[in-house]
């Protein structure tokens, strides 16, 4: 009787790897043929994000986005995953688990081409969509307080209501009630700015020790935040209890972390309000698993997005995929040197809101039709 499970588990594996050897010697025109990657570099805000391709034995292509991908974990990806089909994206999730943000990026790009051959959305083939359009937030960069409502105000006209600004970083520790003091001002400043109709996330990025946190949430529960993001380090899951469980303002955590069970680490303490899984890291597949963890525990989800425009339409599709999203993060882009990259990359209309709103892409796969040329001419030359 011992032995029935592990031979029972033998066999299974024995099946498994025979229908995995089937698949690869298989001529499914799904199945994958070659993997390219384009490393890019924004002429301006010198945002960095790596665009992959996939390319199938009939011949479709798909695309997807991360950054901070080595070409070695293209080349191995190719290894691993060459030909499988598109539809087995979970099985090439697992395969590529050492190297989440190449996963990512592969996963983008499989689900484009699923969206492809069945000539639909990638929502719909995830069985959405569960809303109509994506609400954005959009992410400035650390500036001056002046700077900051300058781009608020620009931003406004633009057709963004909602955004996230970085907490004035901390000298030292323990800075106590004149630091508090000084990011408050910083928030009445950016309301004056935005308008009553606005809504904001401060950003922690994690800088912050727990008692200044704690402080700078209770000090802003009558600003109404959507959240504080990242408001310390994830190191000691009971200081961070302790802040969620102290005062009103919604907590937001997991911009960096890097596989589910972290998240449900932060669910089950009973520490996080809005959980913040990155494209990057994840891509659609994985962040569809968080949400539904996090389902259980009634939490809204709000990817993150630090890159380029490919990775901002895997977002949407998220977003009209799963019951619990929340806000899409887009990057701040001032420049119009970046931003005529980003359209010439994926299209004018992507990142452009109305009224606080993203329309989702409407078209196969992705919905976007991605220039090679635009990839050619801003690839990041090696020096």
């Amino acid at each position: 009787m011992p032995l029935t499970i592990p031979l029972r588990r033998a066999r299974l594996a024995g099946q498994l790897a025979l229908q995995a050897s089937a698949a690869a010697a298989s001529n499914d025109p799904l199945a994958v043929r070659e993997l390219r990657a384009w490393p890019l570099r924004e002429p301006e805000s010198g945002r960095r994000y790596t665009v992959l391709r996939i390319e199938t034995r009939g011949g479709l292509r798909g695309y997807g986005e991360a950054s901070g991908i080595e070409l070695s974990g293209i080349a191995t990806a190719q290894s691993l995953i060459a030909g499988l089909p598109a539809s087995a994206y979970e099985v090439v999730a697992r395969r590529l688990a050492p190297e989440p943000r190449v996963a990512a990026a592969v996963d983008m790009a499989l689900l484009d081409i699923l969206g492809k051959a069945a000539k639909a959305p990638v929502f719909q083939v995830l069985g959405g969509p569960t809303r109509n359009k994506a609400r954005a937030l959009l992410a400035l960069p650390a500036q001056s307080d002046q700077s900051l409502a300058g781009s608020v105000r620009q931003a406004v006209q633009e057709g963004h209501r909602a955004f996230s600004v970085p907490v004035t970083k901390p000298e030292w520790r323990n800075q106590g009630r004149e630091y508090v003091l000084k990011v408050k001002a910083r928030a009445d400043a950016w309301r004056a700015a935005a308008g009553p109709g606005a809504d904001l996330v401060l950003r922690g990025d994690g800088h912050l020790n727990p008692g200044d946190a704690a402080s700078i949430a209770a000090a802003l529960e009558k600003f109404h935040l959507l959240w504080f993001d990242e408001p310390c380090s994830l190191a000691a899951l009971g200081a961070v209890r302790k802040i969620a469980a102290g005062n009103v303002t919604p907590l937001g955590f997991g911009v960096n972390l890097d596989h589910a069970s972290r998240f449900q680490d932060l669910l089950r303490e009973d520490a996080v309000d809005i959980l913040r899984p990155s494209l990057a890291l994840h891509g659609v597949a994985a962040i569809r698993r968080i949400a539904a963890i996090a389902e259980t525990y009634y939490i809204a989800v709000a990817p993150h997005n630090a890159g380029g425009p490919i990775a901002t339409a895997a977002g949407l599709h998220a977003a009209a995929s799963i019951p619990n999203f929340f806000i899409q993060e887009i990057p701040h882009t001032p420049s119009g040197k970046d931003r005529s990259m980003r359209a010439e990359i994926a299209g004018l209309d992507l990142e452009s809101p109305s009224g606080g709103f993203l329309t989702l892409p409407a078209t196969p796969g992705l919905g976007i039709s991605v220039n090679e040329s635009a990839l050619e001419k801003y690839r990041e030359r090696a020096a």
